[in-house]
This record gives C-alpha cells, structure tokens and sequence, in this order.
C-alpha cells in the first residue's frame, strides 16, 4: 500500500498507527507484511524485540508503549493466559491511545468474552481475528482471518488485514464468534490428520505402500487436507515441517473441547480427538503436529 493509499485508509476511520504485539512463528511475517504494505508499524515482543523486528518496523519498549503510541493493536499470542496478561498491561498503559485490539491469537470464545469485558470497561474496543493458514501461508499472504467486529470497524480496518492475509471473513459481530469459527476449522483439520494416519497405519499392515494409498484417496471420496497436503508434503517427504507445534493443535482441539461442553454441544468426537493429541503432545514434545502419524501409526 502506497503512503497515500495509508493516508486515505486513516481519514476513513482505520489507524492512523498500528502496534503488533507477538513476532514469533507467525506473528513475525503477518508484521513484516503489513509494513511492507506502507502501514506505520510498531513492535513489541516479550523474547527480544530487536532481533525480531521486520524491516520498516519500529520497537516498542514494552507493551504499555504500545498502547500509548498506537490506535489499534494486534496481537499474536501462543494461548489465552498470555493474551489476558498483555490485555491488563494495555490497560495499565499510562497515556492509552489504543482504541480498538485486534486479537489474531487462539484463546477460544471464552477468554475472547472475558478479555472483551475488561477493555470495555475503560473504553477499548476487542475484535477477534485468529488466523489459518500456517507460518508458508503468513510469508506468502495466504492465511485466512476470521473477523468478529462490528461492521464499521471490519470496513475500516479491511485494508490493514488485507495487508497479510489472502482471505479475510467477516463472520460475526460479537467478541469470540471468531474464535468458534478458528476453533471449528483446526478441530476439523485435526481430526482429518489423525483419523487419515490411523487409516493409512491400517493399509500400511495390509501391506500396501503409503503413497498410492494417497494417490488413491485423493482421487476418491475419501480426501481431506491430510491426504491433500500433510501427507504428500510433509509425511511422505519425511520433512515433517508443516510449522505448527502439536502443543498448538492438542491446546487448540482442548479449546474446541471446552467451549463445545461450555455450549452444551455434541462432544463425543471432540473427547476422542482431546484424548488422541494431548497423548501426542506428550510422547512427542516439541514435534511438528504433521508427526502424529508417527505416534498413531507406530511405524
């Protein structure tokens, strides 16, 4: 986005300034977009701002600065502890500009509630808006963005998330209906990735090879992101580097979990699939969440 195009976006209601709070796996290259797009972008990240800052950034001493420096802040967080924790500290901010928090994190509905309530209080507007898509996907602007806001803030802030997204989806207005639906889409692609590794484990004991089972299920009903993407890229490559932690999608899946009984909803799969990751986690900690055909299979 040219300096025009970001003035023009400003005087329409977006920010003037915008903070981002998060620069690991996938908060470092969703920033570095957004300043490669023209916006003013300030940094703050609690593991060491400078060595992480993209290019064209500026840093921030802390995440008060943050919140005194810019209009609307973006977060990118590993789970809702931490998210809550920054939110007090925004709060605390001494001379607070912030206006509007956009949360790209994975909390789930719950703290997205909570967190929603406390920046109310002192007149703070919180969105959601977690993201899918992987840290391939945050580099090359193709990760989806689930947005709950209200419409004139979403219009406002569109060309910003455009920014570093290839898709973004408006679906909701109320606090947390963008956490459902992350919740949902990763519960769904963690299901596909474990139920494909037990059924391939089976044919691999029936003495069929693992690729053209593949072969054979993409071209069949039986297809689903495992077969179309994990498998034939990082299983059967052996690289194992999809760039999601299984801790991230065992704490994801508990999330789904927790929010679906919170809800009253069906959760019989979700208790199987809670079960099935956390094991994982366990047996493999620090591994890539494509190695849980690893831990199903045995092989």
């Amino acid at each position: 986005m040219s300096t025009a195009a970001t003035a023009a976006t400003a005087a329409s209601g977006g920010p003037k300034t915008v903070g981002f709070i998060g620069l690991g796996n996938m908060g470092r290259p969703m920033a570095a977009n957004i300043a490669a797009a023209g916006f003013p972008l300030i940094c703050f990240d609690a593991a060491g701002t400078h060595d992480r800052l993209p290019a064209g950034a500026e840093a921030a001493n802390s995440v008060a600065d943050i919140g005194d420096r810019c209009d609307t802040v973006l977060l990118s967080l590993p789970n809702g502890l931490i998210v809550s924790s920054v939110i007090r500290e925004l709060i605390d901010a001494t001379d607070r500009r912030i206006s509007t928090v956009i949360d790209l994190s994975t909390v789930g509905p719950l703290v997205a509630a909570d967190v929603s309530a406390a920046l109310g209080e002192v007149g703070v507007l919180y969105t959601d808006g977690p993201v899918s898509g992987g840290v391939a996907g945050a580099r090359a602007r193709t990760i989806s963005l689930m947005f709950a806001g209200p419409d004139d803030v979403f219009d406002a802030h569109r060309p910003l998330l455009e920014s570093f997204t290839g898709n973004v989806f408006h679906v909701g207005i109320s606090p947390g209906q963008g956490q459902t639906t992350k919740l949902i889409n990763n519960f769904l692609s963690a299901t596909a990735l474990a139920a494909t590794s037990e059924a391939m484990a089976f044919g691999v004991r029936h003495g069929l090879d693992l690729a053209t089972m593949i072969a054979v299920v993409n071209a069949s009903s039986g297809r689903n992101t495992a077969t179309s993407d994990k498998f034939p890229n990082r299983v059967l490559t052996g690289t194992y580097d999809a760039g999601f932690h299984t801790a991230l999608m065992a704490k994801d899946v508990r999330l789904y979990l927790e929010s679906v009984t919170a809800a009253g909803g069906p959760n019989a799969i979700g208790t199987v699939m809670d079960a099935v990751w956390y094991g994982a986690d366990q047996a493999m900690p620090g591994s890539d969440f494509s190695e849980i055909w690893k831990y199903i299979s045995g092989l």
